[in-house]
């Protein structure tokens, strides 16, 4: 890995500099020193040319040799650049209070028309374009974006679909593993109590074989019936709850060897199956929820369609008697 030559400015434009950077942060350093931020400040990097915000280490280490980034501390805002003659340049933060008949609209550039270059010059570049990125291709015109790209309308609409596709994808899947943090987190807070609950019986070896199978083991700390279905011969993992399955699966293979005392090939077959019912399990409740809410949608239209159809058959034909 090698320092990376960047350039940085400020909100106004107004200072540049030329920095090699190896990281993120190493870029935040320098920018400080050279912009005269204090070293304590909160900055956050934006690409220049956009405002794109710049988290990622990845992501920055895709970028090209000589990007130009801006940083800003927690009251600027960045703006595009703001094309004013008798070098107001510093305005550009207070552009918005500007009148609109003051700036040249000509001189403006919509946010979509440069990712569109960029597409144009390289259509692989979609690739480390942010979430906010494919928003913003999404929403242009698509006339305006076909043209820009030198695409057919018809492509132009078949390329935002397919991004549309795209983002709503990454969404289901953040929603996903939200909601398996969810269950995790469940999942550590009913271990806790179980350890807490089974300390005080601890002590004698016939705690573990109560016969109805509701007392924790205290080796695994796994309740005696789980482990029972556990152990069954046929889908144990279909007979389990939500919660064991991912207690299962929190625990992994080499844990679950020692509990179950199976080799590492079964061990391993049974935690894929026990994390694949836990998979189909998410999956129906995300389509559970998606059903609801497409029905209350269809249930509300429908309610307004009729009551404008009520409302209509109400209303008395002028001059009749």
């Amino acid at each position: 890995m090698t320092d990376k030559p960047c350039k940085v400015c400020n909100f106004t434009r107004e200072k540049s500099y030329g920095v090699v950077a190896l990281s993120i942060d190493e870029l935040k350093e320098k920018g400080r020193q050279c912009l005269g931020f204090n070293s304590s400040d909160s900055v956050t990097v934006v690409l220049e040319n956009d405002g794109t915000v710049v988290e990622d280490q990845a992501y920055f280490l895709c970028l090209p040799s000589n990007t130009k980034f801006m940083l800003l501390n927690d009251k600027e805002t960045w703006s595009p650049p703001c094309r004013i003659d008798g070098g107001t340049a510093w305005m550009a933060r207070d552009s918005v209070l500007l009148e609109t008949d003051t700036v040249d609209s000509s001189s403006t550039v919509a946010p979509w028309y440069e990712l569109a270059q960029q597409l144009k010059q390289d259509l692989t570049s979609i690739i480390l374009m942010s979430e906010a990125d494919l928003q913003t291709l999404v929403d242009a015109p698509c006339p305006e974006l076909a043209s820009a790209l030198g695409f057919q309308e018809k492509k132009a609409q078949e390329l935002q679909e397919t991004l549309q596709r795209v983002l709503d994808r990454r969404e289901q899947e953040r929603q996903s593993k939200e909601l398996l943090q969810l269950y995790l987190k469940t999942v550590e807070q009913e271990n806790r109590q179980q350890e807490e609950t089974s300390q005080p019986s601890q002590g004698g070896a016939g705690d573990v074989d109560v016969p109805d199978g509701m007392e924790v083991d205290s080796a695994s700390g796994f309740m005696s019936r789980t482990l029972m279905v556990l152990k069954g011969k046929t889908s144990p993992e279909t007979r389990l709850s939500t919660g064991d399955l991912q207690m299962v699966v929190a625990r992994g293979v080499e844990a679950m060897e020692q509990v179950l005392g199976w080799d590492r090939a079964r061990t391993s077959a049974l935690l894929q199956a026990c994390e694949a019912e836990l998979t189909a399990r998410l999956q129906q409740i995300q389509a559970v929820q998606s059903i609801r809410s497409n029905t209350q949608l269809r249930g509300s239209q429908q309610s307004s369609e009729k009551r404008k159809e009520e409302e209509g058959v109400e209303k008395p034909p002028q001059g009749g008697k």
